[in-house]
Formats: C-alpha cells, structure tokens, sequence
C-alpha cells in the first residue's frame, strides 16, 4: 500500500507545483495584455485608464528599442505593485519629451531585462499616453551606488535614464544600479 501511495503523493504535490508555476506565467501574461489594452484607451481618450479596477496605477508611455524588438509599457509611479508588472515613472521627474529629465525604473531580471542588450546609439522610442512619441539616443551608461546616481531631474535638456539593479545577472538585490542616459533626437509632436 505504500509503493502506491508515496508514488501518488509525488504525482499529486509535483501537479501542484506546477499548477501553480503555471498560473503565475498565466497571469503575468494577461497582466500584460490588460496593460497593453489600458494604455491604447488612454492614448485613443487622452485619460488615464487602470488596466484592471483594483489598479494602483495606470499606464503612462511605451518604451520600444526596435532594433532589439524590445517594448514596455510603463506605469505610473514605483510602488511595488506597479513595478511587478512594469516599468515606474519616478515621481518628481518630468514626463519624456519635457524640458528636464524623465526616469523610468524597473526589475533587471523582468521589465528591464532588455537594458543588458542596448548599446550606445540605439534609438529609444516613447509614446506617452496622450500619443506624442519622441525619439531619444543612448548616449551614456554608468554602474553607480543607489544613493549616488548623479541623476538631475532639472537638467535643462530634454534627457531620459532608464535605470535597475546591477548587475544584471545577481540572484539578491545589491547597492548598485545599472543607468542608461539618453537625449532626445526627435520627435513626432
């Protein structure tokens, strides 16, 4: 009875597991699509759309770098629900193509998984969510501490930083942060 049983155990508490594992790639997945959809409503009304009504957040920009075929759709603010499903405007810094700096942050091993294959002078496109794109070149990188970026939101140019954890392959979090400036180019008004 027991051979029967300890084989059955297994089956049933691996068929868990792995339900489980499987209904968060499920999530994550449709997460994304409701996040997609949000933000082309706010790009079509001009209004910011929840993706779903429990939402503590809203979509506010795309970010695209084609020549890797990477996109991201970015949430407002950086709380930790926002970040598990995107990339976080930072409060207190201007949206991209404002005078100023715009800073987007997000997880190295998720949203910002892509930061690791962009090269200086590749093109970052953003849409914001009222429609206008602009057009940004990497121009710079730095691994600085996390209190210690050298970011100023009042710079008096039109810049971007997309900025995660360093490095990007670490299994726990660490002081340092991986930042990619970019100035705008162009833009689509």
């Amino acid at each position: 009875m027991r051979r029967i049983i300890s084989p059955l155990v297994l089956v049933l508490v691996g068929g868990i597991l792995f339900g489980d594992g499987a209904y968060i790639h499920a999530k994550a997945w449709f997460a994304q699509v409701l996040l997609e959809r949000a933000f082309d409503r706010s790009v079509a009304t001009g209004q910011p759309v929840k993706p779903w009504s429990w939402a503590d957040t809203w979509p506010v920009a795309r970010i695209e770098v084609k020549r890797i075929g990477a996109s991201a759709i970015v949430l407002a603010g950086t709380s930790g629900q926002a970040l598990a499903f995107g990339p976080g405007h930072i409060d207190q810094t201007v949206d991209a193509g404002e005078r100023g700096m715009a800073v987007y942050a997000a997880h190295r091993d998720t949203h910002f998984r892509f930061l690791r294959k962009v090269a200086i002078g590749d093109v970052i496109e953003i849409t914001r969510r009222d429609g206008k794109r602009f057009r940004y070149r990497a121009d710079a990188s730095a691994v600085v501490r996390f209190d210690a970026s050298g970011i100023d939101p009042a710079t008096k140019d039109v810049e971007l930083v997309l900025a995660t954890c360093w490095p990007f392959d670490a299994v726990t979090s660490g002081p340092e942060r991986y930042v990619l400036h970019a100035t705008l180019i162009g833009s689509d008004r």
